[in-house]
């Protein structure tokens, strides 16, 4: 069980400037893979303005704000267990993101219009579907 001292010290390796650059490197690579546009990556990232997003995409060293780690931590997520669902094809595992899909909660739409709502939320429900499925 984590003591206090314990849980701090793991928050504050996650609130640092390197940490920060780390996960934005992580960020922008799966962005590539999956094709998203700079407005698509904008939202993801929590609807953050052009100046802020073009000076992330050169990798600083930043202290990124709770709620974009929270993002980026389910994108990871939503990576990871993509890419055990089908590890034997990677190019699938990219390309799920973007295709029509009937399960609820996507009722159709893809999995990547249902995230670009914008919400926190909304990237949770995949990785929680995901995680579902994986078992």
């Amino acid at each position: 069980m984590a003591t206090p001292s314990t849980a701090h010290s793991v928050t504050h390796g996650l609130d640092t400037p390197e940490a920060g650059r780390v996960a934005l490197k992580f960020f922008f690579n799966l962005m590539e893979h999956w094709g998203c546009t700079a407005e698509e990556q904008r939202a993801l990232l929590g609807s953050i303005g052009n100046t802020t997003f073009y000076k992330y995409k050169q990798l600083p060293n930043v202290r990124l704000p709770h709620d974009m780690l929270e993002r980026i931590s389910y994108l990871m997520g939503i990576h990871k267990a993509l890419s055990i669902i089908f590890s034997n094809s990677r190019d699938r595992a990219y390309k799920w993101v973007s295709s029509p899909n009937t399960a609820a909660p996507f009722n159709g739409q893809t999995a990547l219009k249902y995230m670009l709502v914008g919400r926190v939320m909304d990237i949770a429900d995949v990785r929680r579907y995901l995680d579902g499925v994986r078992g």
